[in-house]
């Protein structure tokens, strides 16, 4: 039937247009915006999820970046505990030259006390973004042996975020330590008995010992051989701190590379989620601007029905 109060072709082509024109906004958008997902009103639930591991990933970045900060300085320290360990050697190796009967060991000890220091600048050197592990101060404010690097962030289906964390005791790594409390003493300067391990009632330590007044006598020979147990003891302990060291390293670069592999796997998971699929949307874009032709045309024909209705009486 036709109507000259409505016209119904034209408004159902119309409606048909605007459902046309409404998704081809759309499709135009995400293909603008490479999101079909781009906010709350797209899809809550998948926009909620994203924004939560979009801003979990972050945290990651930061926990990466930690993580790499932690890296270099052990790396300095590592590097640096191996350079003492050559040097405790030569000190070594000079303390069995003295050993030998005549020997003017004045001279020797002139060498040694070059080595010493070197040991103390090594030690003093072994500074990454303000921190010291091999040269410390119990006694300042604030100490803590324990040493944290930040190395996972994690949410749990609750909802509930921890924070994990790398541990290294430096206590045991030391090689100089200014403080005076009982026990904190380092492994250069920390002071030994007679059979080289470090102790309360120890009388010479790596860093300070001297044999310029050691004679041939059988007691000046017997304390030569305890600084050499003694030396030998501390190179025994820094191996141990350096594999200490090495094994940390290792295990911080694991975890590296694993939040690395981890940040991306949640890239790839909120992608899924949110990215607007160029290949589809672009054939969905063609698809709708030849249904808005037709609709057009289609409410062009619609709205010239009135004019053949008028055609009638004339």
């Amino acid at each position: 039937m036709s109507s000259i109060n409505t016209n119904v072709s034209a408004m159902v082509a119309l409606q048909s247009l605007n459902k046309t024109n409404a998704a081809l906004e759309t499709t135009q958008k995400r293909i603008s915006t490479g999101y079909r997902v781009g906010s709350a009103e797209d899809n809550a639930a998948y926009w909620s999820i994203a924004t939560t591991m979009r801003s979990d990933n972050s945290a990651l970045s930061t926990v990466k970046d930690a993580l790499g900060l932690g890296a270099a300085t052990i790396d300095v320290a590592y590097t640096a505990m191996n350079s003492a360990i050559d040097m405790t050697k030569e000190i070594k190796n000079k303390l069995v030259a003295a050993r030998q009967p005549g020997v003017d060991r004045a001279k020797i000890q002139s060498e040694i006390d070059e080595l010493q220091n070197q040991l103390q600048s090594i030690g003093d050197s072994a500074v990454f973004s303000g921190q010291n592990w091999l040269s410390t101060d119990s006694s300042a404010a604030g100490y803590n042996a324990t040493k944290s690097i930040v190395a996972s962030f994690t949410r749990s289906s609750t909802g509930a975020i921890s924070i994990g964390t790398i541990s290294v005791d430096t206590s045991g790594t030391k090689l100089y330590d200014a403080g005076a409390a009982v026990g904190e003493v380092g492994i250069v300067d920390g002071l030994r008995d007679a059979t080289g391990a470090i102790a309360a009632a120890g009388t010479f330590s790596v860093a300070a010992l001297s044999i310029s007044a050691l004679t041939d006598s059988a007691a000046d020979l017997t304390t030569l051989e305890s600084y050499v147990s003694g030396v030998d003891a501390a190179i025994s302990e820094m191996t141990d701190s350096a594999t200490t060291l090495g094994a940390t390293k290792q295990r911080v670069n694991l975890q590296k590379t694993f939040v690395t592999a981890l940040m991306d796997a949640v890239d790839r998971g909120i992608s899924t989620l949110v990215d607007a699929d160029m290949t589809e949307e672009s054939t969905r874009l063609q698809a709708l601007q030849v249904q808005q032709q037709l609709g057009i045309q289609s409410l062009s024909i619609a709205n010239q029905q009135g004019q053949s209705i008028l055609s009638l009486f004339q």
